[in-house]
């Protein structure tokens, strides 16, 4: 009989995410590897998101999307085992109902959070934990600052049971160390995502050191991203003198404010926005980045953009914090959350010592290699699910080399 693995994922392709990429990485992985043993393992990725002109066919596994409710529940099933891509409420519960072992990935706080960031959006600042606190009230009013006091009150109410069903599943992965301390479950397993190489890995740091030195922020232009900060720490940057670049990378609902904050402060000769970019085009925008910016004001889990750009070999400038703090670690320049003056200087330091480019690369690409590989990511999943099928009953999968 073969073994059925089933992710279900609320965000899936043709839309664009850190959590969008790390499902299409490990789906791709596990099928890959799957094909290479002699286990018959199938791999079916659930999803409610509409395919679009996106061509599933020429993917290695299966795609149900958008599945009728009979679907859904005989696809769980059939399943060995369940992987959902962040604590969803309905999968969870008939999962555990069938009686399957489910691994949920957290790549959000929402088993400890109303909002999954860990945010206050009353003063976006970092929440320091008003939920597992008990202060219920300050999440309704957290939530409400930005919602009506009505759907406020559902987010609150529908954490109790996503957190209960959250201690009932077989596994709980986090991205972090940080993220496992912050949602404090059960058979928490610590696994780092992975990126895949770039195409742009060979090219040479020297032409990033040609003035004027260019940095960067990639992603989605969100409030939780801090980029207000970014935009007043390049005017500060101008107003010394320095000669610099920065690049908006990405799209989103903070474009349209973050451009009128660049145009009203007479920074158009530093700053460009991009737009959304991938592939050949996205590299070809990060050939002449010396560093990637990353001035986040919530906890991030991971940062997958840092360990891209990590893997490329270059520097990562991020803020000292959650997830995003744990990944960087030595290998680039941190500094404290929110501290423009701090991140100011980090920039500066590169202007003055752009050596620092290539030496935090050279040792960024290192840790990437060690840590944030593709293949690892996809050997530890299947590890866990090794382990679960051996607790609950099935053959294990076998994986060539590892017994």
């Amino acid at each position: 009989m073969p073994t059925r693995v089933l992710i279900y994922t609320h965000a899936f392709a043709p839309k664009i995410g850190g959590v969008e990429t790390y499902v299409m990485l490990l789906a791709q992985g596990l099928a890959r590897r799957f094909r290479q043993t002699e286990t018959d393992v199938r791999v079916t990725v659930v999803t409610p998101t509409l395919a679009g002109n996106w061509n599933d066919a020429a993917l290695p596994f299966r795609v149900m999307r958008q599945p009728r409710l009979a679907t859904l529940l005989r696809l769980f099933w059939r399943a060995d085992v369940i992987h959902l891509a962040g604590p969803t409420f309905v999968p969870m519960l008939f999962g555990l109902l069938l009686r399957k072992p489910v691994v949920v990935e957290h790549s959000l706080y929402q088993a400890v959070c109303p909002n999954g960031l860990l945010l206050d959006e009353r003063s976006k600042t970092v929440c320091p934990g008003h939920f597992t606190a008990q202060h219920y009230s300050e999440c309704l009013l957290c939530n409400a600052a930005n919602t009506s006091w009505r759907k406020s009150l559902t987010m609150l109410l529908l954490t109790f049971p996503r957190r209960w069903l959250c201690n009932k599943v077989a596994r709980n992965v986090v991205p972090t160390q940080h993220v496992g301390r912050r949602v404090s479950l059960p058979r928490t397993v610590t696994i780092q995502h992975g990126v895949a190489r770039h195409a742009g890995l060979q090219r040479s740091v020297e032409g990033c050191l040609i003035p004027p030195i260019c940095f960067a922020c990639v992603g989605r232009l969100v409030g939780e991203k801090g980029l207000h900060l970014l935009i007043e720490t390049v005017r500060r940057l101008d107003a010394a003198g320095c000669n610099f670049r920065l690049k908006f990378i990405g799209d989103g609902p903070e474009r349209a404010a973050l451009e009128q904050a660049v145009d009203a402060l007479g920074l158009r000769g530093h700053v460009t926005f991009t737009g959304f970019l991938q592939g050949e085009e996205l590299e070809n925008a990060l050939a002449d980045v010396a560093a990637l910016v990353m001035p986040s004001i919530w906890e991030e889990t991971a940062g997958l953009s840092a360990m891209e750009h990590m893997m490329r070999g270059r520097l990562v400038i991020a803020t000292d914090t959650g997830g995003l703090g744990e990944i960087v670690a030595d290998a680039g320049l941190k500094f404290p959350l929110g501290d423009v003056e701090s991140l100011a200087s980090c920039m500066q330091r590169v202007l003055d010592q752009p050596s620092l480019v290539k030496k935090l690369g050279e040792k960024a690409r290192e840790r990437a290699l060690q840590l944030f590989q593709e293949e690892r990511m996809v050997a530890e999943h299947m590890a866990v699910y090794r382990e679960l099928l051996r607790e609950s009953g099935p053959a294990p999968i076998c994986v060539s080399g590892q017994g």
